[in-house]
């Protein structure tokens, strides 16, 4: 008698047995899929405490600006007090001292135009001619333009002084402008921006056209140059607007003094006999002075991190 099942019959599945079926299952390695960015604990920590660094002291600034002076002291500095007094904070700043803080104000701009448009400017010019004309002591000036980056400029500020003193330009807003125009920094940022923005065969086509070195610089380099200018013009207009050591040891009139060493005399009246005490001004004029600078990288990102990216990438 024949079996069953015969050879020419269809396989039937094995039924797995239960300790098969309880073996564990292996699982394949997670690939990474490209254009997905990979995910990082440890960098999304340490992201998350600079941003806390960084967020925290506005979040104070802003909060305690509503206070009082008796408010500051009766409560919590991360908290909001019982009377809201930012309106009239922002009215006794700008009118406290027969309005000394509007001339300050005033004096900021002027040393922020003046100084840092002038040392964009300059930068525009330094790094055009350095990244696209070959001459003589090129490398030269390279060396000092990195040496100068490398100087801090509380190391400069006393020879510089003492330079313009000499000179008798000391309690005036020159000894203030004039050193801001030098900036190295931004220098060698619109060097390197301008070698890898600028092609040279496009100015060789405009000088073959017959255009002169100063038509093709305007028309031609200055529009590609565009987000370069906005990243210096960023950086010189917060170092100038930050500024402090250098008024400090250049002007004594306080009638030319910047926000920030005015707000600084505002301040330290609480440690002299008989001085006021006005740190919710102090605290409403910071929150005040920041303002501008907060409106400027908000409007101005988008260019300032194309240039910060401009030359990272070789084509």
């Amino acid at each position: 008698m024949s079996s069953p099942l015969t050879t020419d019959s269809p396989a039937l599945p094995a039924k797995a047995s239960g300790h098969a079926g309880n073996a564990p299952r292996l699982r394949s390695p997670r690939r990474h899929t490209p254009g997905k960015p990979r995910r990082s604990v440890l960098l999304t920590v340490l992201t998350s405490l600079v941003v806390l660094y960084t967020v925290v002291p506005l979040i104070w600034l802003a909060i305690n600006a509503t206070k009082t002076q008796a408010g500051l002291a009766d409560s919590n500095g991360m908290w909001f007090s019982d009377d809201f007094a930012l309106w009239d904070n922002i009215r006794d700043t700008f009118t406290y001292d027969d309005g000394v803080f509007s001339r300050w104000l005033l004096n900021t701009l002027l040393y922020v135009v003046l100084g840092a448009g002038g040392a964009t400017f300059l930068a525009i010019l330094g790094g055009y001619a350095l990244a696209k004309f070959n001459f003589p002591g090129k490398r030269g000036i390279f060396a000092v333009v990195i040496g100068a980056v490398a100087v801090p400029g509380t190391a400069l500020a006393v020879p510089t002084f003492l330079m313009f003193s000499k000179m008798g330009l000391t309690d005036t807003p020159w000894a203030v402008i004039i050193p801001s125009l030098v900036s190295p920094f931004g220098l060698y940022l619109m060097w390197v921006f301008a070698t890898e923005a600028i092609p040279t065969e496009l100015l060789e086509a405009a000088r073959i056209d017959g255009a002169g070195e100063a038509r093709t610089f305007f028309t031609v380099a200055l529009p590609l140059l565009a987000p370069g200018i906005v990243t210096v013009l960023l950086f010189t207009t917060v170092a100038t607007w930050n500024n402090y050591f250098l008024p400090l040891i250049m002007l004594k009139d306080s009638d030319w003094y910047p926000l920030t060493l005015g707000l600084s005399v505002w301040n330290s009246q609480a440690e002299t006999i008989g001085g006021d005490v006005i740190f919710n001004l102090v605290i409403t004029g910071s929150l005040l002075t920041i303002l501008p600078l907060i409106a400027a990288f908000l409007l101005l990102q988008k260019y300032w991190q194309s240039g910060l990216a401009a030359g990272s990438v070789k084509e």
